[in-house]
């Protein structure tokens, strides 16, 4: 009869011989998790090569090479004349045992992990999973945009730049990268800054930046402010951060200030969360009497405002607003923006524009998160800020959205008219829809994905006052934003008339 560690070595080991992996390897590894598993245990006799190539179907020299391997690596004893062993390298570690684990479950990985661990409701995934072909957004970009073609030439062209080579290696006292000079013309030419680089630091995307301010800024039980209904991202980074959120009105003027004077104390308030151009999700844009009633109250309550610029690349008529950092004088304000919306998302870097001892404590954060960066991107950006390149693809884009935002408003006014409210918006990939009658949101959502529509939980706000949708448009060309509506359209017939 076969000995029981031929049977585990007929039942365990299997191969690809068309892998790029050595079959040697493949093999000497499959046997190591054996014995690191308890299947193989310690001082058991290995078949000799002759039986083993037998057993696999392999060269002999290919058997001699497994157990050398396993050999070199101290996991087997070959004892001339005698035969090769199991040995445990350390037999001081811990083993991982596989007691009662049936021979089949040999390479399942656990589902729980044997140790305690901190689980945070607040990071739970809000993304729905969906096989419909159509999807309304909360304003994604169209990434079929994105100039593919140049960029790979761009992206190849940095990459031989030598002097990339030269700045990975630099360890010596940190010099003003060309990139952040650029960034810093380019926000002083765009968007009425008067900043260098010692107020910048630019960052992976927009929320790592704002995952490194809440680190820098927010204590456990310490009070953020956001409006009414707010962006379910930040909230999750503030809570994550262990910060008290409480809700402030948002009308036509935006965020109410006044009612922050009314309802909390000097004192009372770690920061304030907006938004720069347009409210998340309502669209409605800060008026100028409230930026700077904000900036005095922040001033005199002693509270950071967080300003996110989120879509300043998306500006259809007139100018984007000047952010409230540009005015603020005394330090208050921690701007937090984006660089590149219009191109692939790899190709976006976010930043945050501070105070600079804000700033230089946010590098050394960034230093534990990502040390690395990415040089190459920098480069191409630098270069494609220097020739203006960046400004034409912006501006180029914003014709294309521009024309599809007023598509979907033209739609949404022929299709739903008596039924919905909305105002146009002056930029940004999202039209605001609240709904004339209270109906249930998620009855509407099941009825359009009846219909191949698909609207995700996290562009729905439903309570006692509020019945609206987040309309993302800016990912639909016009033919979908008409193919869109109307099954919208039929989703709310079918759910009023059923």
């Amino acid at each position: 009869m076969n000995s029981p560690v031929k049977q585990i070595i007929k039942q365990l080991i299997s191969f690809d011989k068309s892998s790029i992996q050595p079959l040697y390897i493949q093999v000497a590894q499959q046997i190591i998790n054996a014995i690191q598993r308890g299947y193989l245990a310690k001082g058991s006799k290995l078949p000799g090569t002759r039986i083993l190539s037998d057993i696999l179907k392999i060269h002999r020299n290919t058997a001699v090479a497994i157990y050398d391997e396993l050999a070199s690596q101290g996991w087997v004893d070959i004892i001339a004349n005698k035969g090769t062993f199991v040995l445990i390298p350390d037999d001081n570690s811990t083993k991982i045992i596989a007691s009662g684990q049936k021979i089949n479950e040999a390479y399942d990985y656990p589902k729980n992990s044997g140790f305690p661990f901190q689980q945070s409701l607040n990071l739970a995934s809000t993304e729905d999973k969906t096989t419909s072909k159509y999807i309304i957004n909360d304003g994604k970009p169209d990434l079929r945009l994105h100039p593919t073609h140049q960029f790979s030439r761009w992206y190849a062209a940095a990459m031989k730049r030598k002097s990339l080579i030269n700045k990975w290696n630099i360890t010596h006292i940190e010099s003003v990268s060309v990139f952040k000079t650029q960034l810093c013309n380019y926000l002083n030419a765009t968007r009425g800054f008067r900043i260098s680089s010692k107020s910048i630091v630019n960052t992976r995307s927009a929320e790592m930046s704002l995952y490194i301010v809440s680190q820098l800024l927010i204590e456990p039980q310490d009070l953020v402010l956001v409006g009414q209904l707010s962006n379910y991202a930040s909230n999750m980074i503030f809570q994550q951060a262990g910060a008290t959120i409480k809700t402030v009105p948002v009308d036509d003027d935006g965020l109410d200030v006044d009612y922050i004077k009314k309802h909390f104390l000097k004192k009372s308030i770690r920061c304030v969360y907006v938004n720069a151009n347009r409210d998340y999700p309502t669209t409605v844009t800060l008026s100028a009497k409230r930026r700077l009633q904000l900036l005095q109250l922040a001033k005199d309550y002693g509270f950071a405002i967080i300003e996110d610029d989120f879509d300043n690349d998306f500006q259809f008529d007139g100018s984007a607003m000047l952010p409230m950092a540009t005015a603020d004088t005394s330090g208050m304000v921690i701007y937090l923006g984006k660089l590149g919306q219009s191109l692939f998302p790899s190709f976006h870097t976010g930043f945050i524009v501070a105070p600079d001892n804000f700033v230089s404590e946010a590098k050394n954060y960034l230093q534990l998160l990502d040390k690395q960066g990415d040089l190459i991107q920098e480069q191409m950006l630098s270069e494609l800020i220097s020739e203006g390149e960046i400004y034409r693809l912006k501006k180029k884009n914003s014709i294309t959205y521009k024309r599809r935002r007023d598509c979907a408003c033209h739609f949404l006014e022929h299709y739903f008219r008596g039924i919905i409210k909305f105002n146009v918006p002056s930029g940004g990939l999202a039209i605001w829809l609240q709904f004339e009658d209270n109906m249930s949101l998620i009855k509407l959502a099941e009825e359009a994905k009846k219909l191949d529509l698909f609207l995700p939980k996290t562009i729905l706000y439903q309570n006692k006052s509020t019945c609206a949708i987040r309309f993302g448009f800016g990912h639909l060309n016009e033919a979908d934003i008409e193919t869109v509506i109307k099954k919208l359209k039929n989703s709310y017939n079918n759910l009023i008339n059923p």
